[in-house]
């Protein structure tokens, strides 16, 4: 077996492959041996150093969408999660304030810690985290495939706040990974109609095969009259054309982060028809839950959203290739 290594990014732009020295799990942490780990816009921006402050810091080893075996653990951790395949929640919350105890760990007031972030992340051989923040998978897992849970979750998060009930109409604006992975959180629910938006027409095929009934670019005519619409775009007018898909009364929810600049919605119009709008920001441990049972169940498929495996030491071409704007490259994963 190689010697253990992990990516390091000194600082903007500077990166580095180092020997990595796995942390012994103290009480309540879990010693993981990383399967893959995978590259997402947010690493990009921790790269270029385009993350805002407080979101990120120097130097860091990144890696928040993971998946892996764990190898050992700490005073008060059970012994019986050693050699299961897991997952795990990225957001270090501190599980006492008002919002944690609610649930919303992802808006945890006493300040932002996240693994990949401000913590070790999952581009190393191995990772130490609390043991509270492990989801288990099934034991046939495909752990290439899990190395997905992460967005997969996130997207878990709006199809609950969505609450779309079988028969429904349903829409995704958005064709990148989180928008497939809608798709399918959404054809599990047993809708009527599955509209999918983008502006790639190349993605039809892939949204068909994941459960789409229908696929539009937006300079084709749209509907304006479905019950849910998950947006996961992220673009300047994402949101303005996910709401002109609603019928009156209709469910959005936003799960994409634009540049500043974006189009706003029109508040007279949500009031009116009175639209019901929500909001996701990561993903809380309900999320996960329901993440890791729609992915047993073989509900949900990330496989083919995997298009490039590579080692740790060619992180920046893993980089490049996230930003490339290639459609031939789809989710990247590095393999320790």
């Amino acid at each position: 077996m190689s010697a253990p290594q992990a990516v390091v990014i000194e600082g903007p732009g500077e990166h580095r492959l180092a020997p990595h020295e796995p942390v012994a799990p103290a009480a309540g942490q879990a010693l993981v041996r990383v399967h893959a780990s995978g590259i997402c816009g947010s690493d990009r921006e921790v790269y270029q150093g385009n993350r805002p402050e407080g979101y990120v810091r120097y130097p860091l080893t990144p890696g928040h969408e993971w998946s892996g075996t764990v190898e050992a653990v700490g005073p008060g951790v059970p012994e019986g999660l050693v050699g299961r395949k897991v997952v795990g929640e990225g957001f270090r919350n501190c599980q006492v304030c008002d919002r944690c105890h609610e649930g919303e760990t992802t808006l945890c007031t006493a300040g932002y810690e996240e693994t990949g972030f401000t913590q070790p992340g999952a581009m190393a051989t191995t990772l130490t985290l609390p043991a509270r923040l492990l989801h288990v998978l099934p034991e046939d897992a495909d752990l290439t495939a899990a190395a997905l849970l992460e967005p997969a979750a996130c997207i878990a998060a709006a199809a609950l706040k969505a609450n779309a009930r079988p028969g429904e109409r349903v829409a995704v604006v958005g064709t990148g990974t989180l928008g497939m992975f809608a798709v399918q959180f959404l054809k599990a629910g047993s809708p009527s109609e599955l509209l999918v938006v983008g502006t790639r027409p190349d993605r039809e095929e892939l949204s068909k095969t994941f459960g789409a009934t229908d696929f539009r670019t937006r300079d084709q005519e749209l509907p304006d009259d479905f019950d849910v619409v998950i947006e996961t775009a992220g673009s300047a007018t994402a949101a303005t054309t996910a709401a002109s898909l609603l019928r009156r009364g209709g469910r959005l929810v936003l799960t994409g982060i634009p540049a500043p600049g974006a189009e706003g919605l029109d508040p007279t119009d949500l009031v009116v028809r009175q639209l019901e709008v929500h909001t996701v920001f990561g993903a809380p441990p309900e999320a996960w839950a329901h993440t890791v049972r729609v992915f047993g169940a073989g509900l949900l498929d990330p496989l083919p959203l995997v298009t490039h495996e590579l080692p740790l030491d060619e992180f920046a071409h893993a980089i490049e290739l996230v930003g490339s704007g290639d459609p031939k490259v789809g989710k990247v994963l590095l393999r320790p």
